[in-house]
């Protein structure tokens, strides 16, 4: 879709140390728009790179998302540079992996965590600079990524928050995407290697198939992961500037496929695809 245009955009992207937010916060500014950047390490090298790239376009702010006290220093900054204005956009990314392991294994504390960065403090940052994304008009971009049980159920609980969130805005004029992407290659390391489409045309030779699952953690090892971030980057632009932004974007090969596979597949036929059970028993 075509471009707004505005003379000065402002933004505030969460989770800029590496990875989206920070290449996101490059691109945006490389475009001459104003970027509020926040690092959870203010003196890392991700805030460093930032700091020496635009000094004028990107001001570094220090933004722990679950900490109640930055969270509201941001907003008193970023109103203070704003003045009258409004904050065009949102972008929601930090994020936290843990340990990826089974949800039989994932500890009760490692779940509150991950809900806590993930899904709660998201809602607190998105709640905090609502009125001023309101006052222009402007957009609130969520990141969520499928696969795996803690994480995915933080990210899950973000995403249907989202859905929520974009009905109730609409007559503010404010509009909410999110972003569900395959597998990047950023700091927390949850890398998905994109499954080929061919998978599609061999749905009838599930008993040759190897299992979904075993593809996708053979294939989280950064070796095996996509480095070259623009198509997720791409998404957020056009979610931020499009003047008719997607409610959902999945950049990235393969990240439709899990879900279209879940939904218009037989559940039987689902598990059976993507998990290596076992033969059923012999009846007597």
């Amino acid at each position: 879709g075509s471009s707004c245009c505005f003379g000065l955009i402002c933004y505030l992207f969460c989770g800029c140390d590496s990875g989206f937010g920070h290449g996101l916060a490059l691109r945006l500014s490389g475009l001459g728009m104003q970027v509020f950047a926040g690092v959870l390490d203010s003196e890392g090298d991700g805030a460093k790179k930032l700091k020496e790239w635009d000094p004028e376009r990107i001001a570094v702010l220090q933004m722990d998302v679950t900490n109640p006290e930055h969270i509201a220093q941001v907003k008193e900054t970023i109103n203070k540079r704003l003045g009258q204005k409004g904050l065009w956009g949102l972008v929601n990314n930090a994020g936290l992996l843990l340990c990826p392991v089974d949800a039989e294994l994932q500890s009760t504390s490692s779940l509150r965590r991950l809900m806590e960065v993930n899904f709660l403090s998201a809602v607190t940052v998105t709640q905090t600079f609502l009125p001023l994304i309101r006052k222009a008009k402007g957009r609130v971009v969520e990141v969520p990524m499928p696969l795996l049980s803690a994480y995915s159920a933080s990210k899950a609980a973000l995403a249907c928050f989202c859905r929520v969130l974009r009905l109730e805005m609409l007559q503010w004029g404010v509009h909410v995407a999110v972003i569900q992407p395959s597998g990047f290659k950023t700091s927390m390391e949850l890398l998905i290697e994109p499954i080929m489409l061919i998978l599609i045309l061999l749905l009838l030779l599930l008993l040759t198939l190897r299992p979904l699952v075993v593809i996708l953690r053979e294939s989280t090892w950064p070796s095996s992961n996509h480095q070259d971030m623009s198509p997720v980057l791409d998404c957020i632009e056009h979610a931020l500037l499009s003047t008719h932004p997607r409610p959902l974007y999945c950049p990235g090969k393969s990240a439709w496929l899990l879900p279209f596979l879940y939904t218009h597949l037989p559940t039987a036929t689902f598990d059976r695809f993507t998990v290596r059970l076992p033969e059923p028993a012999p009846r007597e």
